[in-house]
C-alpha cells in the first residue's frame, strides 16, 4: 500500500533543512508532527525531598538539553548560585553548545563526551575524587548508573523533570499510514490515549531496540525500523520504505 501521510511523534524541527521536510517535498508525502510524550519539571520541593543539597557537589553530567534546563530551573528556585568552579560533563556537543544559554563558556570547566554515554568514562575516571550529580528524568537508561558503577566514582541521581504521555484525544478519528515511534513511552502513550487502537493497515516505524520491543509487547507490527547499518537514522528509513511502497503497483 503506498504512503501519503506520516506521523511523527515528535516537535516539528525549527531547522528548515530538516530531513523530514526534505522527505516532503521529495516524495510528495503529508508529514505531521505531534509529540506523544512532553517533559514536566519536578519542583525544587520535590528535589530536596530526595535528599538533594545542590551545595554538595563538585561536578555535574549533562545527558540532554533538559537535564540543563531542569538542573538551572531547580538551582533558581532553591536559589542557589552555582558556583564557577562547578565541573560540567557533558554527553556531546550539542549539549555542550546549548550550556552557553546558562554559563559564560570560558570562563567553566567543561568536559566533552563524543555522542554516547560510554564515551565520557575516559573524562570521568580522569576526575573520579569529584562528587557528581547526575540530573535526568524520572525514567533514567539503564546502561547510565551502571557506567558510572563500575567507574566507582561518588555520584547521585537526582530526578529534576518527568516524562508524561500527551492527551492526543484530537486524534482520534484522525488516520495516518505510518506512525513513527522514538521511545517506549510513546507507544505506551499510544495505547493510554487508545486503549482499543487497531493496527490495520497503518504501518509503524521505530527508532531503536527497546521502542521495537514496546511495540511487538503491544501487539503491534514493525514495518520500518531504524537506525540500520544501511538506514542510520528515522528519515533515512521512512525515504527507503516510501520509495519501495510507492512504486508498487
Amino acid at each position: 500500500m503506498k504512503v501519503k501521510t506520516i506521523l511523527v511523534s515528535q516537535p516539528e524541527p525549527k531547522v528548515e533543512n530538516s530531513p523530514y521536510f526534505e522527505i516532503q517535498q521529495k516524495l510528495k508525502v503529508k508529514v505531521d508532527f505531534r509529540p506523544f510524550i512532553h517533559v514536566e519539571g519536578v519542583s525544587a520541593k520535590d528535589v530536596r525531598a530526595q535528599k538533594i543539597d545542590l551545595n554538595n557537589f563538585t561536578a555535574i553530567i549533562l545527558t540532554s538539553k533538559n537535564s540543563i534546563d531542569h538542573f538551572f530551573r531547580v538551582a533558581e528556585e532553591m536559589r542557589f548560585k552555582v558556583p564557577e568552579t562547578l565541573k560540567y560533563f557533558c554527553q556531546s556537543e550539542a549539549i555542550a553548545f546549548y550550556l552557553q544559554k546558562y554559563v559564560v563558556y570560558r570562563k567553566r570547566k567543561i568536559y566533552v563526551g563524543q555522542k554516547d554515554f560510554a564515551d565520557l568514562s575516559p573524562l570521568i575516571k580522569k576526575y573520579k575524587d569529584e562528587k557528581f550529580l547526575l540530573p535526568s528524568s524520572d525514567q533514567l537508561n539503564f546502561d547510565i548508573p551502571q557506567t558510572l558503577n563500575n567507574l566507582k566514582v561518588d555520584w547521585i541521581p537526582g530526578t529534576f523533570y518527568k516524562t508524561v504521555m500527551s492527551d492526543l484525544s484530537d486524534l482520534k478519528d484522525v488516520y495516518y499510514d505510518v506512525l513513527a515511534f522514538f521511545s517506549p513511552t510513546g507507544i505506551k502513550s499510544l495505547f493510554k490515549n487508545f486503549p482499543d487502537f487497531e493496527q490495520n493497515n497503518t504501518r509503524i516505524a521505530v527508532f531503536g531496540l527497546t521502542t521495537q520491543k514496546e511495540a511487538v509487547e503491544h501487539g503491534l507490527r514493525v514495518d520500518i525500523m531504524a537506525p540500520t547499518p544501511e538506514t542510520p537514522s528515522m528519515t533515512m528509513a521512512l525515504e527507503k520504505y516510501i520509495v519501495k511502497a510507492n512504486k508498487e503497483k
